[in-house]
């Protein structure tokens, strides 16, 4: 008998995660019946159709239609609709993926509900638990049933919290399967051209977490760090809806447009933004994904947090953890334009093989034998 599986998908960045999911799944229709589940935490064009146009993801199964909100709102409106999913579709198993509202409130739904939950991306901690996110890892860890992990931080991590080692699986990055799987794609964008961009001649920032945007000191902060960088090099800045947002409520938006050395476009596809990525000086980034594409891609990264849960990209990677000290972010600036970055390697397993691993992995549990 088939196991039905529901994948559950809301952000930007599990979008990345579930592609390649989706593709290996196509491979085993014999053994399973999958379904992708859109809870709709972002809604519109830039932040989730283009995602799913360029990472060829079939359209979703089911689409909850939950869209902006805060975060009690949001996380209940996505447990009331996903309950009358499960209710309908009955699963034996739900995929959850990173660390967004979708992912916790699917995972509360499908425990009180007795189906088995898989987390992909498990493990992971930043030990900061003013973040939202972190407390969506934890409980969704907490509640899992298959903890799928990305770097060994994850293993060590999910030791500590007493979670039964039978349930852990070090099967590497599904994002770096996404990104190794469209290098050759990533190559053929014109987004340079179009931005009137040199290779090698530009940096790329990234900035949306509330502890950078949210209030006008951090913005002035970040403003003033800004303003130094763009008198080294080009900055381009695909501004992500809640910055631009906080940029206008504060009054920020006339002091950013009169930095001539800072371009600030729409949100980009995903393949328009990973050849930004792949081309440029470095990055500049409050994100967890692009600490590890940019790992992968051996792009020097400066990320503006007080803590990563991705410490490998450090250990191992081309990450810095920057925070807002300027006299170290510019620190960083001049020995990466002076070409005296660290170069980085790619951390383990990061072979564009994870979601197969998954599939196996389940395959194995079900009792069923295949050769791969």
């Amino acid at each position: 008998m088939k196991k039905r599986i529901l994948i559950v998908a809301g952000a930007r960045p599990n979008f990345v995660k579930i592609a390649p999911l989706m593709r290996e799944f196509k491979k085993h229709k014999r053994h399973f019946e999958v379904l992708l589940v859109h809870t709709g935490q972002h809604y519109d064009f830039e932040m989730s159709d283009v995602f799913f146009q360029n990472l060829r993801i079939p359209n979703p199964d089911i689409y909850l239609d939950v869209d902006s909100a805060s975060h009690a709102i949001q996380t209940a409106k996505i447990m009331i609709a996903f309950e009358s999913t499960v209710l309908e579709q009955k699963p034996d198993l739900i995929i959850v993926v990173g660390d967004v509202n979708s992912t916790l409130a699917c995972s509360l739904v499908a425990s009180k509900m007795n189906i088995e939950i898989a987390h992909v991306e498990a493990g992971l901690r930043s030990f900061d638990r003013t973040m939202p996110e972190e407390v969506n890892r934890m409980v969704t860890d907490s509640l899992s049933d298959y903890l799928f992990v990305s770097e060994r931080s994850g293993l060590k991590n999910l030791k500590s919290e007493g979670v039964n080692s039978e349930k852990v699986y070090f099967v590497g990055n599904v994002m770096i399967d996404t990104l190794s799987d469209n290098l050759e794609i990533v190559d053929q964008s014109d987004i340079l051209n179009k931005l009137r961009l040199t290779a090698n001649e530009y940096s790329v920032l990234t900035l949306h977490r509330p502890s950078n945007v949210d209030s006008r000191e951090t913005l002035t902060e970040v403003f003033d760090i800004l303003t130094s960088i763009s008198r080294e090099i080009k900055i381009i800045y695909p501004i992500h809806p809640r910055t631009k947002k906080m940029i206008k409520e504060h009054n920020f938006s006339g002091r950013f447009k009169k930095l001539d050395n800072l371009l600030i476009v729409d949100p980009l596809g995903y393949i328009d933004f990973a050849k930004l990525v792949k081309e440029s000086k470095f990055v500049i980034t409050d994100s967890g994904g692009i600490q590890e594409e940019s790992t992968f891609l051996r792009v020097p990264c400066l990320t503006m947090r007080e803590n990563t849960e991705r410490p490998i990209t450090i250990e191992k990677g081309t990450n810095y953890l920057v925070g807002r000290d300027k006299t170290k972010i510019l620190s960083c600036v001049k020995k990466i334009l002076n070409g005296k970055s660290k170069k980085g390697s790619i951390p383990e397993l990061w072979d564009g093989k994870t979601a197969e691993r998954i599939i196996k992995i389940l395959l194995t549990k079900e009792g069923d034998l295949i050769s791969f």
